[in-house]
């Protein structure tokens, strides 16, 4: 990487665009789905390079600079809160000379002498989530995220359930009062949050930071009471009058009107008190029972703060000084590729055990084939490995001088470890690079993927089988009814076995329920309950039965969708549907040796969804799978479009509520009509057909001159 003194302005535009977007995503990543996929270290690294590349070349700045946002977008989950005041991060030292920076250039711009003092308020900074909390006349009213720092989501129903959050301050607060601060969850709560979900079964958390995130960002308030949660209060937004004149005195405040505030925060006067706190924060980290990632440090006369004001991002009377990267040597001893539930092998690292900021690491990721062909990394090197913040550990370098004889390159496995299907790396067609991730081609036969496509299977889209839904489909494979689509229509045959499945699951769940509740087991009386029990037990598994017995004829558009081959939705198993007709022409086309070049040739299909067909219908275990379910099945042909109709050749698009008919009813009436239905209106566009709510596509319809129909009118078009 060129230095920054080296670049041309060219080069610099270049990379202050790609740096943005790079940026951007790990925001995302970050603050939206809080599933960060690089270390604070490699992020900071990014910021730091932005901001000197944008010193040397002002003019350059541009719009969507990280040094002109913080965080990412609200989710469209929650309602959105726009803050009166924003909530801006703060900026990054690294090191004693940038602490040393910061105290003079707020003298400088403060006009102070060398001998006036500075007082510099120093507190942890909490490795969670901040939230910003507004009081009116003393009640709390409002509960949002950062969000982006302007706009951010409405929480207050999760926020409500934290102990250390007052529901009503103490005291003479003001009349308005924004308190911001941080929600985080100890070591303690972490670790009993995850033996609870290892014992019912769940997937367990990464850390600290991601389940506080997580947890008041959940729909359903319950969750997060359920959760151990806590609150530091060390700042504010909005308020209508200050009740003190310093940084300290307002902590002091918040303390009094019921908050927490962190008792570590310290006022120092001088540099070596500031760095003498650092230090001794560091050397306390391990023990204080909950995650911080550094020290702040901010002004403490809140005049001074007025004074020194902002910059784009970040207050000029504060700054961040993060600890370094925690890093250890250890020794790789195995690589093991997993399969996910979309096929995806990814390979994880076994480790030599080795304590890294005082938790136990023995698994690393590894990301893909390409970052291990790029650093090189062999069984039984000798590795350095980093644990920063909140990031699952990972490899960092291998040390070569350790390598032991006789170590050989790593060979990233074509085959799925799990089911012996082709694992495939998909071709990009625009750009015509390699996807850094394999995924197995066994779709229909991977253990590892199993659950998940019988889920897809009988989803609304696929065979829309009612009463067969996720929870009932994880326990028949967990009882070795279901491992394939054919085992589904099977189970008309085994009534009594899906029965006695279902009757040991409500037993089950009934024990746990009452151990739950601390109740002793019971003895089920005889009598008209358990009569009544056992009648909706048998009615709920007559009903499923004839659920599953009613799909047994399906159109050809919807198993081909049903499949879950990757990049066939929908519409693509339509228009495949559409040219093949019927499913013997189908299968017969896919044993084809120009089925690729045939499916490529379909408006709409490209060489990505071709060749992933393709890959599917390759693999000897998806066709067996595939004629084990045609056994059960009476598929019908589908119809062929009429050529001569109101809507034949137009591109019709639907917005807004229908109320005659459902969305797909209507998708399904357009199409047999020969219209083509598109999820976006553009200037090829012929119909919009608008109902109640119709939004932003109307709003394209009008610009774009597009003809524009009720419901009412589209009926009458077609009839």
């Amino acid at each position: 990487m060129k230095s920054v003194e080296k670049l041309t302005s060219a080069e610099a535009e270049k990379e202050l665009d790609k740096l943005a977007r790079e940026i951007a995503e790990h925001d995302r990543h970050y603050y939206l789905q809080d599933a960060p996929v690089i270390s604070d270290a490699a992020y900071d690294a990014l910021r730091q390079r932005n901001a000197q590349i944008e010193a040397r070349f002002p003019l350059l700045v541009r719009p969507d600079s990280p040094s002109q946002r913080v965080g990412a977008k609200a989710s469209a989950r929650f309602a959105k809160v726009v803050h009166a005041r924003p909530m801006l991060s703060l900026d990054n030292a690294f090191s004693d000379e940038d602490v040393a920076d910061f105290i003079a250039r707020v003298r400088r711009f403060l006009g102070l002498k060398e001998d006036e003092e500075v007082m510099v308020t120093a507190e942890p900074k909490i490795d969670g989530l901040s939230a910003s909390l507004r009081y009116e006349k003393g009640l709390l009213v409002q509960g949002a995220t950062r969000g982006d720092g302007a706009e951010g989501e409405d929480i207050t129903a999760n926020l409500r359930t934290i102990s250390d959050i007052p529901l009503r301050l103490k005291g003479k607060p003001p009349a308005i009062l924004e308190v911001r601060g941080e929600v985080y969850m100890t070591h303690k709560g972490f670790a009993a949050l995850n033996k609870a979900q290892e014992e019912e079964g769940r997937p367990i958390y990464a850390n600290p930071r991601n389940s506080a995130a997580g947890s008041v960002r959940q729909l359903d308030p319950a969750i997060t009471a359920g959760r151990s949660l806590n609150f530091f209060a060390y700042t504010w937004g909005e308020i209508s009058e200050l009740p003190a004149k310093t940084q300290t005195g307002m902590l002091e405040k918040f303390t009094d009107y019921g908050f927490v505030v962190n008792p570590l925060v310290r006022r120092c006067q001088t540099l070596d008190q500031i760095l003498k706190f650092y230090r001794d924060i560091e050397s306390k980290r391990v023990r204080l029972g909950y995650d911080i990632d550094g020290v702040v440090y901010k002004v403490d006369r809140l005049d001074l703060q007025e004074r020194l004001g902002f910059v784009s991002r970040s207050p000029r009377w504060a700054i961040a000084h993060k600890f370094p990267a925690e890093q250890a040597e250890t020794v790789l001893q195995d690589i093991e590729i997993q399969v996910g539930r979309t096929g995806k092998l990814a390979p994880v690292a076994r480790l030599r055990p080795v304590t890294v900021g005082g938790v136990v690491v023995r698994n690393a990721t590894l990301h893909n084939e390409d970052e291990i062909a790029r650093k090189d990394v062999r069984i039984g090197d000798t590795v350095v490995i980093q644990r920063a913040g909140d990031v699952i550990p990972q490899i960092v370098r291998v040390l070569d001088d350790k390598r032991p004889r006789g170590a050989k390159p790593y060979k990233f496995p074509t085959k799925c470890p799990v089911c012996g299907s082709h694992a495939v790396r998909e071709v990009d067609e625009k750009t015509g690079k390699e996807d850094v991730d394999r995924r197995c081609t066994g779709g229909l036969i991977c253990d590892a993927q199993t659950v998940e496509r019988l889920k897809y299977f009988v989803a609304r889209d696929g065979f829309d089988i009612e009463g067969l839904g996720g929870t009932m489909i994880e326990l028949f494979h967990e009882k070795g009814l279901l491992n394939e689509p054919a085992d589904i229509f099977a189970l008309t045959e085994k009534p009594e076995k899906v029965s006695k499945v279902l009757a040991e699951h409500r037993a089950a769940l009934s024990e746990e329920r009452r151990a739950a509740e601390g109740k002793d087991p019971i003895v089920t009386k005889v009598g008209k309950s358990k009569a009544k029990k056992e009648e909706r037990e048998d009615k709920v598994v007559e009903n499923l039965m004839a659920a599953i017995a009613a799909r047994r004829k399906i159109g050809l558009d919807r198993l081909i969708n049903a499949l879950g081959i990757r990049h066939v939705g929908e519409t693509t198993a339509r228009l495949i549907a559409r040219h093949y007709r019927t499913i013997n022409a189908f299968l017969k086309g896919m044993e084809s040796d120009s089925a690729r070049a045939e499916l490529e040739s379909l408006e709409g299909i490209g060489g990505v969804v071709a060749e992933a067909i393709c890959d599917f219908f390759d693999e000897p275990h998806n066709i067996k799978a595939l004629h084990r379910l045609l056994a059960w099945l009476d598929v019908t042909p589908m119809a062929a479009p009429a050529k001569s109709s109101p809507v034949s050749g137009k591109t019709v698009v639907f917005t807004g509520t229908l109320e005659k008919m459902t969305r797909q009813e209507a998708k399904a009436r357009a199409e047999s009509l020969g219209a083509k239905v598109s999820g976006s209106v553009s200037a090829k566009t012929d119909i919009v057909v608008a109902g109640p709510g119709a939004g932003s596509k109307l709003k394209e319809a009008q610009k774009h001159n597009v003809q524009v129909l009720d419901e009412d009118a589209w009926l009458k078009l077609i009839s």
